[in-house]
């Protein structure tokens, strides 16, 4: 698999934590509030690693609105690991992080709740045998964590179909007679939600439905050598994972961050007012971008990705989302690089000659 999902990646620690968990733990989950945040910040004594940069308060608010009755909505830019997140906190509670609706303008409610087996709809009508159960009926069956990625993508009737299951804890199913008409949430169901603020193409919550979700908001990473470090670890593993086999230029990546963090804020490391880029350019972005420069220098030259292929690679971030962006990224090559040290910077700089429309 190119991606296994956390709690195939990381089965070894979810075994150390559950062997070494003696706090108490709610009805329904798989591990206690204290270990399923040793998961998610790590915990060295029991080797368990680090896997989300972030306010550790915001992890235990998390886990305690897991616990509740009610939802998490976890929202912020695109590219904060929002749905990392999620992904981490549904194997750690639940010990299954698959139970997924991806949210988009054509997602259905056929696609959360449940549909059917036509075939065996047809010959033998509507019974338990022939409903399909989608992530919602599952989650609620087999009380376990449902995540519904992008919420506010989807339609506002779609979207209110979560209002029973998280305020009553019950899935209808009308087309079906007797007791089976009815599906109650077993202990340890919940839904985590994410949503980008910053998207076109969003639709509202209804009142009704924030009502039902605690909000939590996932901010970028504020200091420098924390995100520097994080794109160069991740970086890397995509590298070793495509068959790249040497590691990325530090020097590099520090060019990279920087560039993403002043493109960002509109503001230079010695306070320089500049354009801010519409585009996202968050740390998920970045990571990407270190993939593709050391993917070009290998693949192309046998080499590690250099500061040209860099400007190469910047280029198609900052083209996708408004032409615009690209001549503020060549302004910003142009006069925001000319006065810090490193031939990076000067290798970045000259390079800028082979943008698009240069």
């Amino acid at each position: 698999m190119q991606r296994p999902p956390a709690e195939v990646r990381y089965a070894d620690e979810l075994a150390r934590l559950r062997a070494a968990d003696d706090a108490p733990t709610p009805p329904g989950w798989a591990l206690s509030l204290r270990a399923a945040r040793a998961f998610v910040v790590g915990d060295d004594a029991l080797g368990v690693t680090r896997k989300f940069v972030g306010d550790p308060s915001l992890i235990d608010r998390a886990l305690v609105s897991l616990a509740t009755n009610r939802g998490l909505l976890l929202v912020g830019e695109p590219g904060t690991a929002k749905s990392l997140l999620s992904e981490l906190l549904a194997a750690a509670v639940s010990g299954d992080s698959t139970l997924t609706v991806q949210g988009g303008a054509a997602t259905t409610e056929d696609q959360i709740k449940y549909s059917w087996n036509y075939a065996l709809l047809v010959s033998e009508g509507p019974s338990e045998r022939s409903l399909v159960p989608a992530p919602l009926l599952r989650g609620m069956a087999e009380g376990r964590t449902v995540r519904f990625e992008e919420i506010t993508r989807c339609p506002l009737e779609v979207q209110d179909c979560l209002l029973s299951p998280l305020s009553d804890r019950v899935l209808a199913v009308p087309e079906l007679p007797g007791g089976a008409g009815m599906v109650f949430a077993k202990e340890g169901f919940n839904i985590i939600a994410t949503a980008n603020t910053r998207d076109r193409g969003v639709n509202d919550m209804s009142s009704a439905l924030k009502r039902r979700f605690n909000f939590e908001t996932v901010f970028p990473i504020a200091d420098f050598d924390t995100e520097l470090a994080l794109v160069e670890a991740e970086a890397g593993a995509l590298l070793r994972r495509s068959g790249v086999t040497v590691a990325p230029r530090r020097d590099v990546l520090e060019v990279l961050v920087t560039a993403f963090r002043e493109l960002r804020t509109g503001r230079t490391a010695r306070g320089d007012e500049m354009d801010r880029l519409s585009g996202v350019m968050s740390t998920a972005e970045a990571v990407a971008v270190a993939h593709a420069v050391g993917l070009r220098g290998w693949f192309l030259r046998g080499t590690a990705g250099s500061a040209a292929d860099l400007a190469s690679c910047l280029a198609g971030t900052a083209a996708k989302d408004n032409p615009e962006d690209l001549a503020k990224l060549r302004r910003y090559l142009e006069q925001h690089t000319g006065w810090r040290d490193g031939a990076q910077w000067r290798e970045l700089r000259d390079a800028r000659r082979e943008l698009p429309g240069g």
